[in-house]
């Protein structure tokens, strides 16, 4: 290869901003309760790393405070999620640490989110305990 030749870069994520409105805040939040309450996702299924991307997507389009930890927990939760042998052990750490973060946002929230928020973050503690014993 030339090394004048330019570098192959990766295209740049646009960085368009998402508007997510209410409703669909709300259909997410009920979409992955549902998906929750049914018990802890297959691994090798493709919907919880939907809803993963899916959340990821919504918390970072947020102008709320407090989501950078949650999002960098549910990153890992991909990337554990993604990688063949990764140790139940480990993705119920994760599970707790998005639990435990999401409660705190819950309790920071005055608008109708509180409820909903609260469940999400005691499914994932319970799922977070269930995956490590």
């Amino acid at each position: 290869m030339d090394s004048t030749a330019s570098t192959p870069q990766t295209p740049a994520t646009p960085t368009v901003p998402l508007d997510v409105t209410d409703q669909q805040n709300s259909a997410l939040l009920d979409d992955t309760l549902s998906l929750l309450s049914a018990g802890a996702p297959d691994k090798a299924g493709e919907k919880g790393l939907t809803e993963i991307d899916r959340w990821a997507e919504v918390l970072r389009a947020s102008e709320r405070p407090g989501l950078a930890k949650i999002i960098q927990e549910l990153t890992t939760l991909r990337e554990q999620l993604s990688t063949p042998g990764t140790e139940a052990h480990d993705i119920a750490e994760t599970m707790a640490t998005l639990g435990a973060e999401t409660s705190k946002v819950a309790d920071e929230t005055s608008d109708g989110y509180s409820a909903p928020l609260a469940q999400l973050g005691k499914l994932l503690i319970k799922l977070g305990s269930s995956l490590s014993r």
